[in-house]
């Protein structure tokens, strides 16, 4: 199997960024960490050796991104106007050097976001904000609101990075008739540490099902627990339900 390791100094970051790269051919799918984790953690939790038929067949290629967490939504010593400003460039990051790096490697069409836990927040999040770039998603186990990070603070900046905030009041049809024609599976467990999940899960859903806006939402049973050993089972199961 094709393996890459990627490292550039972000301007948008002012920083080191690093990335890896696996298989050679098919979707492009760009993954989140969870909160706080490095473009390895992917690798390391056996989340690509649960993606191998995908990745040697020639079906997908996964790009490992690092997080941003700790600088913004997790950097707890800062304000959250400051700490959302620092996601902000993230945003950039991400869209405007890490999406080129893979149009250049050939993949013109739509990219598949994908992440676990905070990895299924930052999935959903890039998707609904940028669909003209991400064509399908898999969150899986994702909060879809920053309560739990920044509490009650609300301002544009985090408005515009909370869906369940933001997705109730749009109606540009320019984002809706995308969002209609992309791939999205909003998936949860219902077992230890993932009540938050569950309840995001929910409103999430009701709000696609209001706009109408075709989704899978899945909960998955309550022996179904917030962490690794579900997510390699859910990952590599979504992929082959959606003819990857």
């Amino acid at each position: 199997m094709n393996v890459e390791y990627h490292r550039w100094r972000s301007g948008n970051l002012n920083r080191e960024m690093e990335l890896k790269v696996y298989g050679h051919a098919g979707k492009p799918v760009l993954v989140f960490p969870a909160a706080g984790g490095r473009f390895y953690e992917y690798e390391d939790f056996g989340m690509v050796t649960a993606c191998r038929p995908f990745l040697e067949g020639g079906r997908i290629v996964l790009f490992t991104v690092d997080s941003m967490d700790n600088e913004s939504f997790l950097n707890h010593g800062a304000h959250p106007a400051d700490r959302v400003r620092r996601h902000n460039e993230y945003d950039r990051y991400v869209v405007s050097e890490v999406v080129p790096f893979i149009r250049d490697r050939g993949f013109r069409r739509g990219i598949l976001a994908s992440g676990c836990s905070m990895g299924g927040y930052h999935s959903a999040n890039f998707f609904f904000r940028h669909p003209d770039v991400f064509d399908a998603v898999i969150a899986l186990s994702g909060v879809y609101q920053l309560g739990g990070f920044i509490g009650d603070y609300m301002d544009e900046n985090v408005y515009f990075h909370v869906p369940l905030a933001y997705l109730p009041a749009l109606s540009d049809p320019w984002y809706l008739d995308r969002y209609r024609k992309n791939r999205i599976v909003i998936c949860v467990g219902q077992g230890a540490w993932e009540d938050e999940m569950v309840a995001d899960t929910r409103a999430l859903g009701r709000i696609l099902a209001e706009k109408k806006i075709p989704a899978w939402v899945d909960f998955w049973g309550h022996d179904v627990n917030h962490d690794w050993p579900w997510w390699r089972k859910q990952m590599p199961y979504f992929l082959g339900e959606l003819g990857y």
